[in-house]
């Protein structure tokens, strides 16, 4: 074949055009080729990532909350009896001699308890408060150094009674204390009223412990949230007066924190539930209720502030939007033990009995929501374990007191409920 007729003009042409073609099918393929290749590699990439940050965030969460459902049981040996029944959402509980308890019921009544008998007798008195929602009568709490009786309530600003009235009056977390004298309360006195009064009857709060002569009270922020960051009102902080109301020189008023009132100890509180004194290093410790997760216990600062609603220590928001930007701030004082899924923490005390004496030293809490009474174990002043000591047996566990011998004796938030009384099987 004559090569000059391949090489014309019109074949070189061709040659060229079928060149470029297979070149850039080549082309083509080896750059899907690379397009796959990359596409593979980006998204083993973002996986990587997502599952790194996954892997942070459950180990973050791991590190940061307690989950009560992976509670072990505890292994003591105990019995529970019902010591005295027909109690209508009882509240507080605090002994007032070795053979009597008091008993508040958030509707208004005071009972005298034998806890040996089961005797009842009611107690006159004339506290002002009002049951509607979470309020009522709370807490009490028996000073043996001065005899007085003290309560927390949520007191009504109007002498309006109607159940239907109740929504349009305003109330404050309150605190009163008087003298128990012949089954009556007698020269009750007012220590303080919160202000500003709220129409929302939530979250009064609300406990009490007197450590030498100082009167230190949690009040509830009445679900106003950012409210609790205001040191100027009273709802969502921790109160600390003298036990005759008169106010301590060394509160934060008169050291830097001029702007905060002087009943005020520390802010940032969402809904209190607990008070206790520490036996091994003399601090207060209370417990709050988060939101949905986030229920906690802290220690009591001078000047502090646990950060609510600026954070909810895990929690959300009940329609489950998010609170915050995290969790924790170290700006804020850190909480020693916070639940995610919440436990509905109640009140708590430490342990000192012959009863159960492998409890001794460590710190039993109440929960209402799971319907539990929780054991944490304290060792060199640090929580190293934790078990369940009831579940689903009585109902919603609000208060407990322990006895000279170290019985337990408990009550229940619900109607016709009781006294119920833990002691070795």
């Amino acid at each position: 074949m004559d090569l000059s007729l391949l090489l014309s003009s019109s074949n070189k042409t061709f040659i060229h055009k079928a060149g470029g073609f297979i070149f850039s099918s080549f082309f083509n393929v080896h750059l899907n080729l690379v397009k796959q290749l990359f596409n593979s590699f980006t998204k083993s990439i973002i996986f990587f990532c997502f599952f790194s940050i996954f892997t942070f965030e459950y180990s973050f969460a791991e590190n940061q909350f307690s989950n009560y459902t992976k509670y072990k049981t505890t292994q003591s040996k105990f019995k529970l009896s019902k010591v005295s029944k027909d109690l209508d959402f009882p509240w507080g509980i605090t002994f007032i001699d070795d053979e009597h308890l008091l008993i508040t019921e958030k509707g208004g009544r005071i009972l005298k308890i034998h806890k040996s008998t089961g005797k009842q007798e009611e107690i006159e008195h004339k506290i002002q408060s009002i049951s509607y929602n979470q309020g009522g009568l709370l807490d009490v709490y028996r000073n043996k150094d001065d005899g007085y009786i003290y309560f927390t309530y949520s007191h009504k600003s109007s002498q309006q009674s109607s159940e239907s009235l109740k929504r349009a009056i305003a109330a404050s977390t309150g605190i009163v204390r008087g003298k128990l004298e012949n089954n009556t309360i007698k020269d009750l006195q007012v220590l303080l009223l919160a202000k500003p009064k709220s129409y929302i009857h939530k979250h009064f709060g609300s406990r009490i412990v007197i450590k030498k002569k100082h009167l230190f009270a949690s009040f509830g922020e009445r679900d106003e949230g950012m409210i609790a960051q205001d040191p100027s009102k009273h709802p969502g902080s921790i109160i600390r007066i003298h036990t005759d109301g008169s106010i301590p020189m060394d509160n934060p008023t008169f050291s830097g924190y001029s702007k905060w009132l002087p009943e005020i100890y520390q802010i940032g509180v969402r809904n209190p539930q607990g008070m206790t004194i520490s036996p091994h290093d003399g601090e207060i410790y209370m417990s709050q209720h988060g939101p949905r997760g986030g229920d906690n216990i802290g220690i009591v600062s001078h000047a502090g502030n646990f950060g609510w609603k600026d954070i909810a220590w895990g929690g959300k928001e009940y329609s489950g939007l998010s609170i915050g930007s995290s969790p924790f701030k170290d700006i804020y004082n850190k909480p020693l033990k916070t639940w995610v899924p919440s436990i509905g923490i109640g009140n708590l005390t430490f342990y000192n009995g012959k009863t159960f004496p492998e409890w001794n030293g460590d710190l039993i809490i109440t929960a209402s929501k799971t319907k539990m009474l929780i054991r944490l174990d304290f060792e060199e002043n640090k929580i190293v374990d934790e078990e369940i000591i009831l579940k689903d047996k009585i109902g919603r566990i609000r208060d407990l007191e322990i006895d000279k011998k170290g019985d337990i004796y408990l009550i229940v938030d619900q109607k016709n409920s009781a006294l119920w009384k833990l002691t070795r099987e």
